[in-house]
């Protein structure tokens, strides 16, 4: 019987600590998790709130052309082609930059979007899309510059600085994309503004979701100065020298 007995008590012992190692466990978790979304929360706020007053207007846009800050091009970020369509929500962006290289805000445009494929060419849809409406805008093909290698916002912003050379820049998206690109831009060294292009309701709030992470993710980029998966031989934006 007592030896029944000392076994149940190390059983129960045993079990008792194992039941403890998981509330420990459990409590580490919770405390990351905690932390973790306070660094993301914080992320967000400081990203939005160091750029708010970067966003500005067509009109604004194109008074900073007559400063000696005048912005060297309008940056278009890409986003879904279909084939060789840009999607709505990209056609929006390009008309938004069209409109800034009409009222003179920068002389050239600069398309920067996803060609990781040969069947999947976001900056070819802009710049075709770009062509159909050159007359109704004034765009001049030797205006039009194509970086093939903008496979996120991150990178689009890196390779503005490092292979086309701006030091200031007109970018254009929707607002709720904006924040992100403008930080990275000034982080980088860019004195960029934004011009928000109009907003697509339908699938709005799982972008915004998408973006709060992909805040956090970018602020980290900048801080580690992540390099671009491509970068490649200079190009100097010049207008009437397109590609």
């Amino acid at each position: 019987m007592a030896g029944m007995k000392s076994r149940k008590r190390k059983t129960r012992k045993r079990r008792s600590g194992f039941a403890s190692a998981l509330i420990r466990l459990f409590k580490i978790v919770c405390t990351l998790s905690a932390l973790a979304a306070l660094f993301v929360l914080f992320t967000n706020i400081y990203v939005v709130w160091s750029v708010k007053d970067r966003i500005i207007t067509v009109e604004e846009a194109a008074a900073l052309a007559r400063t000696q800050s005048a912005p060297q091009c309008v940056e278009v970020l890409g986003a879904a082609v279909y084939g060789t369509r840009p999607s709505a929500m990209l056609r929006d962006r390009l008309n938004t930059g069209f409109e800034l290289y009409k009222s003179g805000a920068a002389p050239v445009l600069l398309f920067s979007g996803d060609n990781g494929t040969v069947e999947y060419n976001e900056v070819k849809a802009m710049r075709a899309y770009a062509l159909e409406n050159s007359a109704a805008y004034g765009i001049r093909e030797s205006d039009i510059y194509l970086d093939h290698a903008g496979f996120s916002t991150y990178e689009s912003m890196y390779r503005l600085q490092q292979v086309f050379g701006a030091d200031s820049a007109i970018v254009v998206t929707q607002k709720y994309h904006l924040y992100r690109a403008l930080y990275t831009a000034e982080k980088l060294g860019i004195d960029a503004y934004g011009v928000a292009a109009p907003p697509r309701e339908p699938g709005q709030f799982m972008r915004d979701v998408r973006e709060v992470i992909a805040r956090t993710k970018d602020f980290c980029y900048v801080l580690f100065d992540v390099p671009p998966k491509y970068l490649g031989d200079p190009v100097e934006l010049t207008a009437g020298n397109g590609q």
